[in-house]
């Protein structure tokens, strides 16, 4: 893995690590979709929409970059990249025999159903494929998440099972259906020792 997080290029999109810099951008992002976000997230603290934490958050992201855990991305349009407007994040990272990560993603309540998103994820899931090399993307919503569902759907994730009571969010246990992706061409001779 290199030692800077490269962005990512889409015709509509900039996908941007995260870093210290976007600290900002970031805090607006959350707070301009609080209600938007709050149903699929954990409950947040008395912080969460400080500036402060959000430094906090794009330092730990940029040091779990460093460190191989993740790769964070917050989305902007190639006009406007100074507007954060989702986020994008390989969180989990596991090697060895696993090879995989968990998924996860939002997006600015103003910019749903116009395919912004399914734009960003195959950029990002190409970009876990062939750079992080990863074998498998697991991703995980809520059974009435019908938007998430469809988008997985149209990514090519299965539907692996359901968890019961799987994170508590939002204040309470909430199930999930589990999903996952993995990559049709994964050189397995690494692996092989």
């Amino acid at each position: 893995m290199s030692l800077t997080q490269p962005t990512l290029d889409t015709a509509r999109l900039k996908l941007l690590p995260a870093h210290p810099d976007l600290t900002a951008a970031a805090l607006d992002y959350h707070s301009r979709n609080r209600a938007h976000l709050e149903p699929w997230n954990p409950t947040p603290g008395p912080q969460f929409y400080t500036e402060a934490y959000w430094a906090m958050q794009m330092r730990q992201a940029a040091r779990a970059w460093a460190e191989g855990h993740s790769a964070r991305f917050l989305l902007a349009m190639q006009n406007e990249p100074e507007r954060i407007i989702g986020t994008v994040g390989f969180s989990n990272i596991v090697r060895g025999v696993f090879q995989a990560c968990h998924l996860g993603y939002g997006i600015d309540h103003a910019c749903e159903g116009q395919g912004l998103m399914r734009e960003a994820l195959q950029a990002a899931i190409r970009f876990a494929f062939d750079e992080l090399k990863l074998h498998r993307i697991q991703a995980n919503y809520q059974p009435h998440n019908t938007r998430s569902a469809a988008l997985l759907q149209r990514l090519g994730f299965v539907v692996e099972g359901q968890a019961k009571n799987y994170l508590f969010l939002n204040g309470a246990w909430r199930d999930h259906v589990l999903t996952s992706l993995t990559h049709p061409h994964f050189d397995n001779r690494p692996l092989l020792g």
